[in-house]
């Protein structure tokens, strides 16, 4: 049986090596070693391998007379023993080619979760930035200060790329658009609940916000943003959006929440485009982007 385990140790010579001896002692084979520094104490990630019938008390018992304090356990497979550098690569790789998955691969590659899976076990919680989008992921374990780090160099590199293939939208203000056809850009009608981009009397993209959900004392108006294919890639769903979530301020909500597959490669640029700060979560399939609209100039028709 494989067992991830993280503790933290004094920060003193030999605190490691008595954890080797009591590991040895007792039949635990430790297969692989991460150390994060810290102030006075060190955080130990180790994969042990324990005798027959072992489980998560009978580590704890052996971490905590080893000096370990603040034990967390998990089972894992082989997969753990992949060097740490690799994964860090991989993951890189992964990001480069699929900004979009960027919630996901640092969620695997921290052993955390988008969203808690039980909500009653406490969790820490890293938080990463990508433009103005918020993303975070969830573990038992608490985050150490080099993983922090970690996640904020590999959220630099999402921004990074997608920085270099969207155009800079000011926040309330109108967008640049590609020039169409015959030299013209879309024009954009409000009707409602609804905006709608116009070109030569055809419809060619909307936003239109859903009925209002109650939260708290929040209002909060569900958004949906579709733009024809020949459209797409043009600023046109990026207008789309501000303009709804200004359109969700006058009409009294809090929030717009924009929801999409987890696979959508569109939905991050585009909230990224619109200067708006936007909170991301994953889960199973599917992805939400909730943005605030009350410090937006309201939008009415």
């Amino acid at each position: 049986m494989l067992w991830r385990v993280r503790t933290t140790l004094p920060d003193r010579p030999g605190a490691l090596a008595v954890l080797a001896q009591r590991c040895g002692a007792a039949g635990v084979n430790i297969l692989a070693l991460q150390i994060f520094p810290g102030l006075e104490r060190v955080t130990d990630e180790v994969v042990l391998r324990t005798p027959p019938g072992w489980g998560e008390q009978e580590i704890v018992a052996l971490l905590e007379s080893s000096g370990g304090a603040g034990v967390v356990v998990q089972p894992c497979t082989e997969a753990a023993l992949t060097d740490q550098p690799t994964r860090y690569v991989r993951a890189a790789r992964t990001i480069l080619e699929r900004p979009m998955a960027f919630p996901e691969v640092v969620a695997r590659l921290f052993d955390a979760e988008e969203e808690p899976s039980d909500p009653s076990v406490v969790h820490d919680t890293l938080e990463m930035v990508v433009g103005d989008v918020q993303v975070q992921v969830h573990r038992r374990a608490p985050f150490t200060d080099t993983e922090r780090a970690r996640g904020a160099a590999l959220a630099d590199v999402v921004d990074d790329v997608l920085r270099r293939s969207r155009e800079s939208v000011a926040l309330g203000a109108r967008p640049p658009v590609r020039r169409l056809g015959g030299g013209t850009a879309p024009e954009y009608v409000v009707d409602g609940d609804t905006v709608t981009a116009v070109l030569d009397g055809v419809a060619v993209g909307l936003a239109q916000l859903r009925p209002a959900m109650t939260e708290g004392d929040a209002e909060v108006r569900p958004v949906v943003v579709r733009v024809d294919p020949p459209w797409q890639r043009r600023g046109i769903g990026t207008r789309l959006l501000v303009d709804a979530a200004r359109l969700a301020h006058a009409l009294g909500a809090a929030e717009v929440l924009l929801t999409a597959r987890a696979d959508n490669q569109a939905i991050l640029p585009m909230v990224m485009a619109t200067g708006m700060r936007g909170r991301i979560r994953m889960a199973a399939d599917e992805l939400t982007v909730r943005i605030p609209v009350r410090d937006l100039r309201p939008l009415t028709s």
